[in-house]
């Protein structure tokens, strides 16, 4: 038998296992039976071992079901769910008759000592209660026993399908008494129609959050403890989080593999010939050099300044006049009503709220909150769904609201509808507003500001959703030109609302250049074949910019349109990667940090499986079917484990270990003279002291900007909060105690030669006089060469 070691609670320590014998518990759960080599303390751990080969388990006995103790006299109905909040919201809607208590969230989980999946016998989980909960699981076995009836509301969806099981399980609801209610919103009309009409228990979802679950746990309890022994302790990984950091990963090095390619772009200030006042003034683009369409990516590029000069000299001497002029009509049709990752990303982009914040917020609309002192029905329908379906009820409410609030021009001919993402069940409505009469103006002096901003984005995207769509006047002017060497053709376009429709309550957002979507310069009336004037070329030198790098609502825009998780897991990924350490969040962009690249790179090596996007959607379209009833769970556990686990010794024996390469600082520790090392945590490199963990001393390791500080002339350092957001201060801190949460730029202002910070992706604003230069006009301001090279200006753009 070989060496195995457990926790010996004499020594507190692991110990070897000495006279280590197999053994089985009363459950026939296989562990291992020895004492400690060192003290000889009885040792036991739990876990199959090859030893248990051909050993016989004991037949368990059934579990008998719990007496119930005298006579009690069962009356009452009790009725469990998942939130304190939530039971207050219901039992306003049920009555004396009812006892309303919490589960608070699951009462069962998986050990969390060991993997507690039976691998080999039908990937049976092992489930307990934990510590923390077994007060409540009594004091909820109690009221079960007193009650005539159980009534089991958790979420529809498969994890409170779960909650569900685990508490008719771990409580021993007889089936006569269990009742399982759902609903989508909390309102006295669903509340009081899911009571009247009970319904089974879903095992299909039971079974697919299990599979989830346990498929999660193998993942996670292989690679994990793989990761210690070859990179560093406290790492972990996960299929769904793991896929994430490689998109991540692999855009930022697409990004550093970019090479900014040079290109140029003629624009034309043109006047109506005769017009001195420039009330006629508008900007035309070249769009065609002697039929050739001209462009980067076109029949024609214009690649540098020798291809655009003689182009300018020949159009100064031009002839210019008006050719095609097209007016046309453009509706613009309302964008659907959220589910949850649409959700996520306009909060994220809109008013800046995490995945995290945005789904905690809406839970607390969804389950209720007090109105002017008074509990009122839950102000939002369910929060996790992939459905932009809308009930009837709510569309007829909707229209009212609109026709009396809007007038019958902002009411669509028919309901609208719409499609949902690829691959979506569909088994819930859209988040909606319950009720679309209480407006956010209503409701803004009862919640809190962020509670108040989430509603008021979801109760405008949904009522616009209802709304008529925006026409807009559209106008094409074609500009002939033609020059000694070419002709050429410009082209204005512009784009005015005729009747805003759906606009009227939900504004477009602002592009990068701080104009709104359709918002286009006004083109003065001209006729065709009219004459123009040139009032003044302009040629734009640009570079071409990599892809953005990933901001929370792109990636889970990105991980949806991959078929990468689920609704209810877009939040708790984003928040694992970053709390880990892999990605770090910085001016809300997502940067993968050293130990992220390093962990993804022997992760994408070893377990390809795992971290192919592919092979991801394709186990989360399994675990769908699994859901519909289409497939078993455990065939799908046994063809997955079955080539994991070949992966998985492989990775055992080849997986290299990472050389941690010890950095000297080349200074002492201030608090005990011991050397100090350059270490990597959660938010990337820091200063830590040799003699951990004696001495716990550390220290930010600051990086240098190369801009110097506006009042002692030292040079400015990034810096981090004790939170890990970052900031910008002065290196001779505390005696200048300069920062900015805004990142100084290696420019000055040309007003009053002071200090540039970075406002926004495109902008930059001065800190002494307040002047606002846009990114162009100080990029343009450098040589080409410094371009090639990136100043801060331009490097920034091309991260955005």
């Amino acid at each position: 038998m070989e060496n195995r070691q457990a926790f010996c609670f004499k020594c507190k320590q692991k110990r070897v296992i000495e006279q280590a014998t197999p053994t089985f518990t009363k459950t026939a759960q296989p562990a291992t039976r020895g004492v400690c080599g060192m003290c000889g303390t009885a040792m036991f751990l739990m876990g199959r071992t090859p030893d248990h080969k051909g050993l016989q388990p004991p037949v368990v006995k059934p579990s008998t079901k719990r007496k119930r103790r005298g006579n009690v006299r069962r009356r009452g109905k009790l009725v469990i769910v998942e939130s304190p909040a939530k039971a207050r919201t219901i039992k306003r809607f049920l009555g004396n008759g009812y006892t309303l208590k919490a589960s608070m969230g699951h009462v069962r989980d998986l050990l969390k000592s060991r993997l507690s999946v039976d691998v080999e016998n039908g990937f049976a989980p092992e489930y307990r209660v934990p510590n923390e909960k077994r007060k409540l699981v009594k004091e909820l076995i109690k009221d079960v026993d007193r009650a005539e009836a159980v009534y089991v509301a958790t979420d529809q969806d498969r994890e409170g399908e779960a909650i569900a099981w685990h508490l008719k399980e771990s409580l021993e609801i007889d089936p006569v008494r269990l009742h399982r209610v759902t609903f989508h919103e909390i309102t006295r009309d669903a509340i009081e129609h899911a009571f009247a009409a009970p319904r089974e228990m879903n095992m299909k979802l039971v079974d697919a959050q299990q599979a989830r679950r346990v498929l999660d746990r193998l993942v996670g309890y292989s690679i994990s403890p793989l990761l210690w022994r070859k990179v560093a302790g406290r790492l972990t990984a996960g299929r769904v989080q793991s896929v994430a950091v490689r998109l991540i990963v692999e855009r930022e090095r697409e990004i550093e593999a970019h090479v900014p390619e040079e290109y140029w772009r003629i624009k034309a200030k043109l006047k109506r010939a005769g017009d001195d006042d420039g009330d006629s003034d508008f900007v035309a683009q070249l769009r065609t050099l002697d039929g050739r369409t001209v462009g980067r990516e076109k029949e024609h590029k214009l690649s540098g300044e020798a291809d655009v000069l003689p182009l300018v000299r020949d159009l100064e001497n031009a002839a210019w006049r008006v050719g095609e002029v097209k007016r046309g009509e453009r509706r613009r049709r309302p964008f659907a009503p959220y589910r949850t990752s649409t959700l996520q990303q306009d909060a994220s982009r809109r008013i800046g709220f995490t995945a995290g914040r945005t789904m905690a917020l809406a839970q607390q609309l969804y389950e209720g909150l007090e109105i002017d002192g008074n509990e009122v029905d839950g102000l939002i329908t369910y929060m996790r769904t992939d459905s932009v379906n809308v009930s009837a009820q709510a569309q007829k409410q909707a229209r009212r609201f609109i026709r009396d609030e809007y007038g019958d021009e902002y009411l669509p001919g028919k309901p609208p509808r719409y499609s949902g993402a690829r691959g979506a069940q569909e088994a819930h409505e859209a988040i909606r507003p319950t009720d679309v009469t209480r407006t956010p103006a209503l409701l803004k002096k009862s919640l809190r500001r962020d509670q108040y901003r989430l509603y008021k984005l979801i109760w405008q995207r949904f009522l616009a959703s209802q709304m008529a769509p925006a026409i807009y006047d559209t106008l094409r002017v074609d500009v002939v030109v033609r020059g000694e060497l070419h002709n050429y053709v410009f082209r204005a376009t512009g784009v005015s609302v005729r009747f805003a429709g759906f606009l009227h309550v939900y504004e477009l957002l602002r592009t990068s250049n701080g104009k709104k979507e359709e918002e286009i310069a006004e083109i003065p009336v001209l006729d065709e074949d009219e004459s123009l004037a040139l009032r003044k070329l302009l040629p734009q030198q640009s570079f071409t910019k990599p892809v953005p790098r990933y901001t929370e609502a792109t990636l889970v825009k990105a991980l949806e349109e991959h078929g990468v998780g689920r609704p209810s897991t877009y939040a708790p990924t984003l928040g694992t990667i970053v709390n880990r350490g892999y990605v770090i969040r910085e001016d809300k962009r997502m940067f993968p940090t050293e130990i992220g690249i390093t962990v993804n790179d022997l992760l994408v090596e070893y377990f390809a499986d795992v971290l192919d996007v592919g092979f991801t959607a394709r186990m989360e379209n399994e675990l769908d079917q699994i859901a519909a009833g289409e497939s078993d769970w455990v065939p799908v556990l046994s063809e997955f484990w079955s080539r994991f686990s070949e992966d998985l010794e492989k990775a055992k024996t080849d997986m290299p270990e990472v050389e941690r390469k010890v950095e000297l600082l080349g200074r002492d520790c201030p608090m005990c003279e011991e050397p100090l090392l350059v270490r990597v945590g959660r938010f990337g490199k820091f200063v830590g002291c040799s003699g951990y963990p004696e001495c716990r001393h550390t220290e930010q390791l600051l990086e240098g900007l190369d801009v110097s500080c506006l009042e002692c002339g030292s040079e400015l350092v990034k810096c981090r909060t004790k939170k890990g957001r970052m900031f910008f201060g002065c290196s001779g801190y505390p005696k200048c105690d300069w920062k900015s949460w805004s990142r100084p730029l290696g420019f000055v202002c040309r007003q009053c030669e002071s200090m540039l910070v970075a406002k926004g992706k495109e902008k930059a604003t001065c800190v002494t006089c307040g002047s606002v230069w846009g990114v162009d006009e100080l990029v343009s301001s450098a040589n080409v060469e410094s371009r090639g090279v990136g100043t801060e200006v331009a490097s920034q753009r091309e991260e955005a």
